[in-house]
């Protein structure tokens, strides 16, 4: 079965009107829908600039519950336009706790699935411990068109967020991210960051035998140039389409589910996981050898 997925990018800066961002996201759903999309994916955060640069408890204010204005409003969409769409927003849960999160809607407009961001990061420009509590929901698979597994951004660092992901079915990954260069940097440390970053899910695809969707916004916001290069992977590694690093783009790509039982034939790297020697993972560091458990 093929399964034909758009990833919507964008530039959301610093003092954009909500609302205005939201037209800007439901035209391009629209073009998405007049190719054929069945599956629409957001960037991280999509709504709002990246307000993570700075540490100001006033910007909790962004937050919203779930279900909410933003949810509801693509609830609405993804009913208008029948398709599935998977969104990343700043989840207000209670006074106090916030969350980074992404829901997944069925062409109901129905909330079928959700995740929260469960590595937090707190880098320079990259506040994200001053507004984010980790995720409790643990690893999310969602049954729609494909079997869509959700992780966001940071997550996708972590090689063990993509097996336990794929443990649970995930026939496609889905990365919304907000990723970019600080104006600083030499273009050596640019190349390599984003090399990095290209590397890390092609290995996610090939090691799981998954399809892998990255989805970053573009534009410059305060002190980070978001570098877009949002990504279609296919389970044996090869990057399918890939968009612009500094132009918005509706990226809509034809996903062949079937790839992925005729990768695993080739590449059985689940079949030969050695499950009984893998206990030490559950360790910060191995001060010394671990028994088989």
């Amino acid at each position: 079965m093929t399964v034909r997925v758009a990833l919507l990018q964008h530039a959301s800066p610093a003092g954009s009107d909500r609302a205005q961002i939201l037209q800007t996201f439901a035209a391009m759903a629209r073009e998405a829908k007049s190719k054929g999309a069945q599956i629409i994916a957001t960037q991280e955060l999509f709504a709002s600039h990246y307000f993570c640069q700075i540490e100001d408890s006033a910007r909790m204010d962004l937050a919203e519950s779930i279900p909410g204005p933003t949810s509801t409003f693509l609830s609405n969409l993804a009913r208008e336009l029948d398709v599935e769409i998977t969104a990343s927003l700043f989840e207000r849960r209670t006074a106090g706790i916030y969350h980074n999160t992404s829901i997944y809607m069925n062409r109901g407009g129905e909330i079928i699935g959700k995740y929260r961001k469960m590595h937090i990061p707190d880098d320079p420009r990259f506040y994200e411990k001053f507004y984010f509590t980790p995720g409790d929901l643990g690893w999310q698979v969602v049954d729609g068109c494909a079997k869509a597994g959700l992780l966001i951004c940071w997550d996708q660092w972590y090689p063990e967020a993509a097996r336990l992901t794929t443990l649970l079915g995930a026939e496609i990954i889905f990365y919304p991210t907000a990723i970019g260069w600080w104006h600083g940097e030499t273009e050596s440390d640019k190349r390599q960051q984003r090399e990095a970053w290209i590397t890390m899910h092609r290995a996610h695809a090939i090691a799981n035998g998954v399809w892998v969707a990255a989805i970053n916004r573009v534009g410059t916001e305060g002190d980070l140039k978001f570098w877009g290069s949002s990504m279609v992977i296919s389970p044996s590694g090869e990057v399918v389409a890939e968009a612009s690093t500094d132009e918005p783009c509706v990226l809509v790509v034809d996903c062949n589910l079937a790839l992925i039982e005729e990768t695993r034939r080739g590449w059985p790297f689940l079949r030969d996981r050695r499950i009984d020697a893998f206990g030490g993972l559950a360790c910060r560091m191995l001060d010394a050898p671990v028994a088989n458990r």
